[in-house]
């Protein structure tokens, strides 16, 4: 009997596993495979920082940019399965990887498991004034009646301003020339100095230009109309179905235990709900997101095949 109780009394003095001690217990890493500020950059270090504060341990931002995120992307995937890397990028590209390039050093859906969506912000469609169309429709109706005048700038081949004009230009029966840049902005200035008729670009970098009269919006790719552009409407009203942004989301190397996890969506959550990150979303014309992780990830699956099929219809390949 004496022995019994020794037992367990020396038991009780050992060290207890990591994953039984209270998460965090030293600083975490979390990797934004884009580089410093871009929109994705900026609401990443606003809820990052609301959870050091919150969390009693900091979350160390580490911008890793290169080939389209899949540099960041890759570090994180083979990370430890601690809870000690994360990393936060935006959805479309993750999503677009999946069927862009030829080899990848991980599985978009299998290396990671889903914490939660940061938030995110519609596109708007801007055109330069001079073409004289005051709506998405009667901009349809130009480029149906002068077939393959006029072009739109994207941010790069296999982007997602590329694509989701491509998206339209399938369902819409357009033909319309595509010019691709090195950036949203150079595409918007093309637009600003006349060499294309339209993109994509973020409301905080077209919002200046429209109320200036340099830029018209014609369309938010939200599905519905979108607070700080209540006067522009959704895309979707002319094409069913056309729904995406810019979304920044986390994840977490795949097998990172299940209570890591929800503890990490739990306090995000709760930094999302504080005023000063607010702040930052609405001062970057973004609102927080709402899913948990699995809904996080029946989006990616559903996401993934949405532009699988865009960049299979584009034939579009990066080796």
């Amino acid at each position: 009997m004496n022995l019994i109780r020794a037992f367990f009394l020396v038991s009780a003095l050992l060290p207890l596993p990591v994953l039984s001690q209270a998460y965090p217990v030293k600083p975490i890493r979390l990797v934004i495979p884009w580089p410093a500020g871009g929109v994705t950059d900026a609401l990443t270090r606003a809820v990052a920082q609301a959870m050091s504060e919150s969390m009693g341990q900091q979350i160390v931002v580490d911008n890793r940019p290169g080939a389209g995120g899949v540099i960041g992307m890759a570090l994180v995937a083979k990370a430890a399965p601690d809870g000690y890397t994360l990393v936060a990028t935006d959805q479309p590209s993750h999503a677009i990887s999946a069927t862009l390039y030829s080899k990848l050093p991980y599985d978009v859906l299998g290396d990671f498991e889903s914490v939660g969506m940061i938030g995110g912000a519609p596109m708007v469609f801007a055109t330069n004034p001079t073409l004289n169309v005051k709506s998405f429709p009667d901009f349809i109706q130009l480029v149906k009646t002068n077939p393959g005048k006029y072009s739109y700038g994207s941010s790069g081949n296999g982007s997602i301003t590329h694509l989701a004009i491509e998206r339209l230009k399938r369902q819409l029966d357009l033909n319309i020339v595509h010019i691709p840049y090195k950036g949203t902005a150079p595409a918007i200035q093309s637009v600003l100095a006349g060499e294309s008729a339209a993109a994509f670009g973020t409301i905080t970098g077209i919002l200046p230009h429209a109320k200036s009269g340099k830029l018209v919006m014609l369309g938010n790719s939200f599905a519905r109309r979108f607070d700080q552009i209540p006067d522009v409407p959704p895309i979707s009203d002319y094409a069913a179905g056309f729904d995406m942004a810019f979304y920044a989301a986390i994840w977490a190397p795949i097998k990172t235990p299940k209570e890591i996890v929800l503890k990490l969506h739990a306090e995000l959550a709760k930094a999302l709900s504080q005023q000063k990150v607010k702040a930052v979303f609405a001062a970057m014309a973004a609102e927080p997101g709402n899913m948990n992780p699995s809904q996080l990830q029946e989006y990616m699956v559903q996401d993934v095949k949405l532009w699988g099929e865009a960049v299979r219809a584009l034939d579009l390949k990066v080796d």
